[in-house]
């Protein structure tokens, strides 16, 4: 029979006393800090998943911290309970750098548990503001990798992280094939839609109304709905020449805003509007706080870009409220509708299957997509819960270094 030592028995009773350490102050609520550092909090896909998980956080007793240049979801924020920290995180400038030391500070003060970076200018300052400390006396830094970025020196900040998350298979194999991460350091974690606001109940008829007045030219419509931003990569041209294909009983809305520096983009879909005569089958909504009624309403939700997406929300969002959803049949977009509403998939930049496939499943009531398969819930309670795996890991390894 093993003989067990003196040495093992403390070892052992040591890692105990460091798991009950460990679940209380987990359970106790408000231990653990999380501090979430991203360019700024304005509208956007990053911005709506870090206010999801703060506002997770701060429901189960947890101490949540946001760093950013500020914006418009700052409040919101704030409501929700976390503690925002303006510091000018954004900007892709050298003169950015200069922050570091007011970052550090910051942190220092903060003491987090958690440091989870979302971008990349982000993650440098974060980077050089913890390398002058001593590594026991550092966070556990997490990153997440919201897309394939390109420059992929500039990039490889997200993969110092002790930690990295990535929100599909498509972005976990760019990870791996990229930077040659192994796949044990990284956890994948499905974005996802907020259940309180993208649910099956029916659409109030006093918002429809006030939508009619407001766009008089879409009732009685089929409405085949693109939610993008005004960009090149987005297929707003493609949706053009889909409606142009189609006759008078569809009409295409477009939501999202123009930036202005997307003006001349702005003037040439115009220009390509004049010339197929759609001027009248076309809307351009801009950005809206109402989307999950814009859903709703509509009859098809696409996600048509030209690049390949890493998950694609929006995709999640329409198919949670109950509307069908066509898309690309590539990169995150397959990968996400393959669960939902893989009848909505088609081969990637096939126009006639697109017009197909748009008449086929435009009527057919008997095609539900799936509902609460990606959800924000689900996403903030894995992320939470891998804080935790990873705060116990490194628990355990001091306790074993200890030893």
């Amino acid at each position: 029979m093993c003989k067990i030592t003196e040495n093992q028995i403390f070892l052992v009773a040591e890692l105990i006393f460091r798991m009950i350490e460990t679940k209380i102050k987990f359970s106790d609520g408000g231990f653990m800090k999380v501090l979430q550092v991203l360019p700024e909090l304005n509208t956007g896909g990053v911005e709506r998943g870090t206010l999801d998980l703060a506002k997770e956080l701060v429901k189960n007793g947890y101490r949540s911290y946001v760093i950013s240049s500020g914006g418009i979801q700052v409040e919101a924020l704030e409501n929700q309970g976390s503690i925002h920290i303006q510091i000018p995180v954004a900007r892709k400038h050298f003169m950015t750098l200069l922050q570091v030391k007011r970052l550090r500070e910051v942190i220092l003060e903060m003491q987090p548990d958690i440091i989870h970076v979302r971008s990349r200018m982000p993650a440098w300052m974060v980077f050089l503001a913890l390398r002058v400390l001593p590594k026991n006396k550092r966070p556990v830094l997490v990153s997440t990798f919201h897309g394939m970025y390109s420059k992929p020196y500039y990039s490889q900040v997200m993969t110092f992280a002790d930690h990295i998350i990535s929100v599909s298979d498509t972005v976990t194999e760019y990870i791996t094939n990229t930077y040659k991460v192994d796949k044990k350091n990284i956890t994948r974690i499905y974005r996802g839609c907020d259940t309180e606001v993208f649910n099956r109940r029916d659409l109030d008829e006093e918002w429809k109304n006030k939508w009619y007045r407001a766009f008089p030219q879409t009732k009685g419509k089929k409405l085949l709905t693109l939610p993008a931003r005004v960009t090149k990569w987005k297929g707003i041209d493609t949706m053009l020449d889909l409606i142009s294909s189609l006759d008078n009983e569809y009409h295409a809305l477009i939501v999202g805003p123009v930036n202005t520096n997307k003006h001349r983009y702005w003037e040439a879909l115009n220009s390509i509007i004049k010339a197929k005569r759609i001027q009248n089958r076309v809307t351009f909504c801009g950005a809206r706080n109402d989307i999950d009624n814009i859903y709703r309403l509509s009859n098809i939700v696409y996600n048509l870009s030209t690049q390949p997406e890493p998950f694609g929300r929006t995709m999640c969002e329409a198919c949670n409220v109950g509307t069908k959803v066509i898309a690309w049949a590539n990169a995150g977009p397959k990968e996400s509708l393959s669960a939902m509403f893989p009848e909505g998939l088609i081969e990637p930049g096939n126009m006639q299957m697109l017009i197909e496939k748009t008449k086929e499943i435009v009527d057919n009531n008997h095609l539900i997509p799936k509902e609460d398969i990606f959800t924000s819930q689900k996403m903030t309670s894995q992320t939470i819960s891998l804080y935790q795996n990873l705060l116990f890991a490194r628990a355990h390894s001091e306790t074993s270094t200890v030893g």
